[in-house]
């Protein structure tokens, strides 16, 4: 089969369809990874064949609006962001879709794999029944009993979380109805026929359910088959610095944002660096998109900066790691037992925050507006002092190393 992988979003949203993309190649198809332009070297670093979505997407996010309203900033500052957001938007969004349209239309895939982000493989399901399979890294994405959508993570009871549900739906068969008159697509479609792919259309969420347990009343067309990790980079080996820093210390805490970026990455850095240094603490800091960047002066005896190290080879060096709470760091940290902090930024960052601190893998987080040395030090002391965490997250990394859903992930797309 000739199969597209759609995603749109930040390098987090990129990282699920890679291990995917990888299991179809060696099972003999065709596989197309469909990303903005600056992710292209994640597709062609695993062997997979690129098709650009253009670039005006991520630079709108990495865009002085696009980071406040990403992180750091918070109040009227925020608001304003997501306005101009909003504002500016159009022209991106138009690109993304007509560069679907235009791949999809050209390439006549057999199966289309995508995620939240993307619009027009619901409209091509409309005419390719059964041919699409939407990919959530998200928990609470479909309606689960004592949750709210993953937008709004709260508990409001049963009348009020149902109608987020309904409220995220709106908005989706809306963007899709805009997409529509934007590709000037001919044929008819009611709001009716997109409400039903978004309820009945086949849907893997890529969650161990160590994490999140698929809930017994869904449809059968909702699946929980697990996280999958991308083949490990052979080419990359530490350097002598980073080898010798490791091999120094104990319990070495693993710092990053991933790539969210935030207005003031010079001062979030510098309340770490205080934090540490005051309490002796070996840190490993990853600057990857510049959420966090080295300053002029630190101790290199105590803090070593790097960038964009592959975190299965580093994990398993370190006790801890403080993230931003993207979906794969989460489940990376824990597959290799890591006592673990979330620091998050946006939407789904918070839930897994929650469920982190509700399984017991390390103290709930701050958000990163509200990032002090003053509330953050008790948080990273807690982290590194309190055995519990580091014991619950080698369980559960136990757990998710004995999972192994790649059979009924394969099947379901397939079929």
């Amino acid at each position: 089969m000739k199969i597209i992988l759609i995603s749109v979003g930040t390098r987090g949203d990129m990282e699920p369809f890679l291990p995917i993309g990888e299991m179809l190649k060696e099972k003999g198809h065709e596989v197309i990874c469909a990303f903005p332009e600056q992710f292209r070297s994640l597709a062609e670093d695993s062997n997979l064949t690129f098709a650009s979505l253009g670039s005006k997407f991520i630079a709108l996010l990495e865009s002085e609006d696009g980071k406040a309203a990403m992180g750091g900033s918070s109040g009227i500052k925020k608001f304003i962001a997501y306005i101009k957001l909003a504002i500016n938007q159009s022209d991106p969004n138009k690109e993304l879709a007509n560069k679907q349209y235009q791949l999809i239309e050209r390439e006549h895939p057999d199966r289309i794999i995508y995620n939240g982000k993307a619009v027009y493989p619901i409209l091509w399901e409309l005419k390719n029944s059964g041919k699409t399979t939407f990919l959530s890294p998200l928990p609470y994405m479909h309606f689960v009993k004592g949750h709210t959508h993953v937008a709004f993570n709260s508990n409001f009871g049963t009348f009020f979380n149902k109608l987020t549900f309904s409220l995220a739906h709106f908005g989706m068969v809306t963007t899709v109805m805009m997409t529509r008159k934007w590709l000037k697509v001919k044929h008819k479609i009611s709001r009716k026929q997109v409400r039903n792919i978004l309820k009945n259309g086949k849907c893997i969420y890529t969650i161990s359910p160590s994490l999140f347990s698929r809930p017994g009343y869904w449809n059968q067309n909702l699946k929980v088959l697990g996280y999958n990790e991308k083949k490990k980079n052979d080419n990359w080996h530490p350097d002598k610095d980073l080898t010798e820093f490791i091999e120094r210390h104990d319990k070495i805490l693993f710092i990053t944002f991933g790539s969210m970026i935030n207005p003031e990455p010079e001062k979030k850095t510098k309340i770490f660096l205080d934090i540490l240094e005051k309490n002796k603490i070996p840190a490993i800091i990853n600057t990857a998109s510049g959420g966090l960047v080295p300053p002029d002066k630190f101790d290199p005896e105590q803090v070593h900066f790097v960038s964009q190290v592959p975190y299965d080879r580093i994990f398993p060096k370190v006790y801890g790691v403080i993230h931003h709470g993207g979906s794969g760091t989460t489940h990376l940290a824990l597959k290799y037992g890591c006592a673990t902090m979330i620091i998050p930024h946006i939407i789904d960052q918070f839930v897994w925050d929650k469920i982190i601190y509700d399984i017991g893998a390390g103290p709930k987080g701050i958000k990163i507006s509200n990032i002090s040395q003053k509330a953050l030090e008790p948080k990273v002391l807690e982290l590194i002092n309190n055995s519990d965490f580091k014991k619950k997250a080698e369980r559960i990394g136990d757990q998710m190393n004995k999972e192994d859903f790649k059979t009924e992930l394969y099947s379901s797309i397939v079929e």
